[in-house]
């Protein structure tokens, strides 16, 4: 027996134990830092002479990882590899799948303060966001693995003369692309998945997190994943990602990233490549534009907070993060002033310090971007906070507020993925309702009323996959808030929901005629 999926708790540092055990584990990372990792394919460790480095975001002087770049022939021999191993693997019992993910679990569980470590030097998390990172990955492996021993015993059919069954078998291989900025929770969840699903998986890692990314791997070897199930592919996505995606033998794609890259993977996986005998399958989680209305009747107080929280978390580096805070005429101004104070609170630095709020951004390319549309800020509204580089060392931009953008600028169309938060001025509930859903995204959006009527009007109305009413847009949780949006949001796959497993199987119903 199996006992009822329960959601990881977080970490509280204000336990002295908690903080030193932490602090124990950032010393061990710090150890390891600088080391070289292969390319792994069908078991085998390769090295290459192309390379590629991962650094710390707070001081980029410091190497984190060193890693053997795949090219084009290796992302094709790992997909070859997978579809070796595939028959075996899509044999092995679902319950014996599960318990591999149960093990995962355990471990990550016993060791979740140095997976959490890995993250803050690696990609720039505080510590209470890599300890949400982990926390979501040993809920993904507990989920997964209880999804797997419910979609085995099948589905029930109606009986007739003959004796009916209808159950689930495995797709193939699957290419697995997760992004960086949920670097463990995310292809954890990914890979598990598949992998319970009975298919074979290639890992490509995004390059920013590649070391998190081969500690997952790590991790997967360890409990019993046998050789070729999974390869471990780091490189560039336009060499080693795209011959993988367009092999003939790649039958899924789960991918989690930006939307122009979503879309010219759609696009690839739609084209039937030689020797191809299948449709290919994409599962795609591609970014917002999010927004959080607040009407008059809302406890302001409370809407500020959530929408700092929703704005400023890991810098603004999430899919579901609030980029657009969408507010009434009558209460604009006040909440605008409360949501400035609590940003100016706000501590920026190493995120290495557990009393930091808002640590660096992960990679010179995402400061600068953001940098960017904050010059893009001063012509297309107000800077009422922050807008500029801190430091002169690591990729800190300061939490950044910009009031009076109009519903067309490029602040509240373009996803910015950075500490960058447009103010929006609308007329009523009913424009404000109209200007949320103005976007080609429908991933998260939340709503601060007091009015039933209005939240029972946005349940219906506000075209996001994830709604939240008097609370943050960010914060899901496996189990109970199943993840994945509309539109350009991506394929609404909703991960850690009771759907998920299914996106990885294909279906078959037997009728046996009795004798």
């Amino acid at each position: 027996m199996v006992a009822p999926f329960k959601n990881e708790p977080f970490s509280d540092f204000k336990r002295p134990e908690q903080r030193q055990a932490f602090e124990e584990a950032l010393e061990r990372v710090d150890e390891e830092l600088g080391a070289d990792y292969p390319v792994v394919i069908d078991g085998e460790r390769i090295t290459r002479e192309a390379t590629f480095e991962t650094h710390d975001p707070s001081d980029p002087e410091v190497v984190v990882g060193r890693f053997s770049k795949a090219d084009a022939d290796d992302g094709r021999r790992a997909v070859e590899a997978a579809h070796a191993a595939f028959p075996a693997w899509s044999e092995t019992p679902w319950a014996d799948r599960a318990h591999l993910l149960f093990e995962m679990a355990d471990r990550m569980r016993k060791d979740k303060h140095y997976y959490s470590a890995w993250m803050v030097r690696e990609v720039g998390k505080t510590w209470p966001e890599a300890d949400g990172d982990t926390a979501e990955a040993i809920d993904f492996c507990e989920y997964y693995g209880r999804e797997a021993l419910r979609y085995g015993k099948g589905h029930p059919v109606v009986q007739t003369e003959d004796h009916n069954e209808f159950f689930y078998v495995p797709l193939g291989v699957g290419v697995v692309i997760p992004p960086w900025n949920f670097p463990l929770a995310i292809p954890t969840g990914m890979a598990t998945a598949a992998l319970a699903a009975g298919n074979t998986v290639v890992l490509k890692p995004a390059e920013l997190s590649a070391t998190i990314g081969w500690k997952l791997f790590e991790l997967l070897e360890a409990v019993g994943f046998p050789r070729g199930v999974v390869n471990f592919v780091p490189g560039s996505g336009r060499v080693a990602g795209q011959a993988m995606v367009e092999h003939p033998k790649t039958r899924f794609v789960s991918f989690t990233g930006s939307m122009e890259v979503g879309l010219r993977l759609a696009e690839t996986c739609g084209k039937t490549m030689p020797g191809q005998r299948w449709i290919k399958r994409l599962v795609a989680e591609m970014g917002g534009k999010d927004g959080i209305v607040v009407d008059e009747t809302a406890d302001l107080d409370a809407a500020a907070t959530a929408i700092v929280a929703s704005a400023f978390g890991f810098q603004g580096q999430k899919c579901s993060a609030c980029s657009r805070a969408i507010v009434v005429d009558a209460v604009y101004d006040a909440l605008l002033a409360k949501v400035v104070e609590r940003t100016k609170a706000l501590k920026v630095g190493d995120a290495a310090d557990p009393t930091v709020n808002v640590g660096p951004m992960t990679g010179a390319a995402q400061r600068d971007k953001t940098l960017e549309y904050c010059e893009i800020a001063r012509q297309e509204g107000r800077i009422v906070a922050g807008g500029h580089a801190v430091g002169d060392k690591g990729y800190f931009v300061a939490p950044t507020v910009v009031a009076d953008i109009k519903p067309d600028a490029r602040l509240a169309q373009e996803e910015v993925f950075g500490p960058v938060l447009s103010f929006l001025r609308a007329k009523d509930w009913s424009d404000a309702l109209a200007i949320a859903n103005d976007t080609l995204y429908g991933l998260t959006g939340a709503v601060f009323s007091k009015d039933p009527r209005r939240l029972a009007e946005a349940k219906r109305r506000f075209y996001v996959g994830n709604l939240y009413l008097n609370r943050k847009c960010t914060g899901a949780l496996v189990g109970a808030h199943p993840f994945g949006g509309y539109d350009m949001s991506g394929t609404c796959s909703k991960a850690g929901g009771p759907d998920y497993l299914g996106l990885f199987l294909q279906s078959k119903s037997v009728a046996t005629r009795r004798i």
